[in-house]
């Protein structure tokens, strides 16, 4: 339990060095953004109580928006992502539900699974975020295609995590 819990503080902190030193001064033109720090919230236990979800997700955003002087905006989208989470994992649910101690990762569930709920999450967390962010219909069309290319951006980084950092544990 207590090396779950170091575990997740490095995660946390690793992804927003990652994103806020590497990621944000990386420019891929005007419409791709990704956000590889949805990656803590999206591989987060399956039994993570939905309060310490939606606090956590507040907490990682808010030291985003601090990072990207954005005021509340990617803390509003994060615990938005965070909130529609469970609902999420329902809905692709085994028949047998999750494995207690589990998380949501490529090596648990396998690609199709994983690739399917994390940019469901990604989609709308972007879609969210964006929108807010222009706060105007007169763009709809540019900001939904800055939507798309930057989740499916932010997918392939995930994924790319996913393989680089979270090996398969030995078979017993």
């Amino acid at each position: 339990m207590l090396s779950e819990v170091i575990r997740n503080i490095f995660r946390f902190i690793l992804l927003i060095l990652v994103q806020v030193l590497v990621i944000k001064n990386i420019e891929l033109g005007r419409f791709i953004n990704p956000f590889i720090y949805v990656l803590f919230i999206i591989i987060l236990p399956f039994e993570t109580p939905k309060w310490l979800l939606l606090l956590v997700a507040f907490v990682f955003g808010i030291t985003i928006d601090m990072f990207y002087d954005t005021a509340g905006m990617h803390a509003a989208a994060t615990v938005f992502m965070a909130y529609i989470r469970p609902g999420v994992l329902k809905l692709f649910s085994p028949r047998d539900g999750y494995e207690f101690g589990t998380q949501p990762t490529i090596q648990y569930l396998g690609v199709p699974w994983f690739l399917s709920y994390s940019g469901i999450l990604i989609f709308l967390h972007h879609l969210f975020l964006f929108y807010i962010e222009i706060f105007r219909l007169n763009e709809f069309f540019s900001t939904f295609f800055r939507v798309i290319v930057s989740s499916i951006f932010t997918i392939l980084l995930v994924v790319l995590s996913q393989y680089l950092f979270h090996r398969k544990k030995a078979q017993e």
